[in-house]
């Protein structure tokens, strides 16, 4: 009995220290500061294999540490402000058709995804 009395004990340790140290316990969206938000993609869309472009992304919340996703493609924007980041999208990116999913992630939190289009 003591023995089933300490191993739940360690696994509830175990547990609260591996939620605390991935970062994604209960106050994760909690922080200080807006989580990001998307309202505007520019371009909206691209035809397949028309070369290698600029995104920007209009919203709000964004920070110095963001980073957005390009579908699951983590990829480092310019921060013009607050309210806009540039991506540079290779041609390799747009060489087929489809649509892809955009996020904007920071330390307060993931954005709303928008979808682009490749025609």
């Amino acid at each position: 009995m003591r023995s089933t009395a300490i191993i739940l004990l360690l696994s509830a340790l175990l547990l609260s220290q591996l939620s605390l140290g991935c970062g994604y316990g209960s106050n994760y969206n909690a922080m200080n500061g807006a989580v990001p938000k998307i309202t505007q993609l520019t371009p909206q869309n691209v035809i397949a294999s028309s070369g290698a472009f600029s995104l920007t992304i209009q919203g709000s919340g964004f920070t110095s540490g963001s980073i957005v996703y390009w579908n699951t493609i983590a990829l480092a924007p310019t921060m013009n402000s607050a309210t806009q980041l540039t991506i540079a999208i290779s041609a390799a990116m747009v060489a087929n058709a489809g649509t892809v999913s955009i996020y904007v992630h920071s330390a307060r939190g993931n954005s709303n995804t928008m979808m682009f289009n490749v025609d």
